[in-house]
């Protein structure tokens, strides 16, 4: 079960124009992420245009896309939890990718999806995730993303 605000929610509003999360991009995917536990969990059904080389199958650069902004709500919504167990540590700004590596592990069909996160390791401004993206009940791609947050 997901509870609270949408991670992306959280975003300040210069923040707030990113292509995939931004609530304030018109044009943009609007993705909302949320807790489940110890886990980060986004469901989105993106449009039949998003196709790859087959028409029912995504393109993977739309899924890479979807983990890489999931990722960074993830990062920093575990920010905004440390923050709340620990004062003073510094209010959470917005995370930015530094890495991100994708495994294509199955043809992701055009419907509904699942991505998850889970953080493996914070090291300062360092969060590291394991992302995983889930159609009909089984996982099509899994990866590993590394969010730096932007100094204060």
């Amino acid at each position: 079960m997901t509870t609270g605000r949408a991670f992306q929610d959280l975003y300040q509003e210069k923040y707030a124009h990113c292509f995939g999360c931004g609530r304030l991009n018109d044009h943009g995917l609007h993705i909302q992420s949320f807790w489940d536990g110890d886990e980060s969990v986004c469901t989105y059904e993106p449009e039949a245009f998003y196709t790859g080389g087959y028409p029912e199958n995504l393109y993977g650069g739309l899924i890479a896309s979807l983990m890489d902004c999931h990722s960074a709500g993830t990062a920093m919504a575990a920010a905004v939890r440390a923050r709340e167990s620990d004062p003073s540590l510094p209010a959470p700004e917005r995370f930015v990718t530094a890495s991100l590596k994708v495994d294509y592990l199955a043809p992701t069909p055009v419907g509904p999806l699942e991505i998850r996160g889970k953080i493996r390791q914070v090291d300062g401004r360092k969060t590291w995730i394991d992302v995983s993206v889930h159609a009909n009940g089984k996982e099509t791609a899994r990866g590993e993303v590394l969010q730096v947050q932007i100094p204060v």
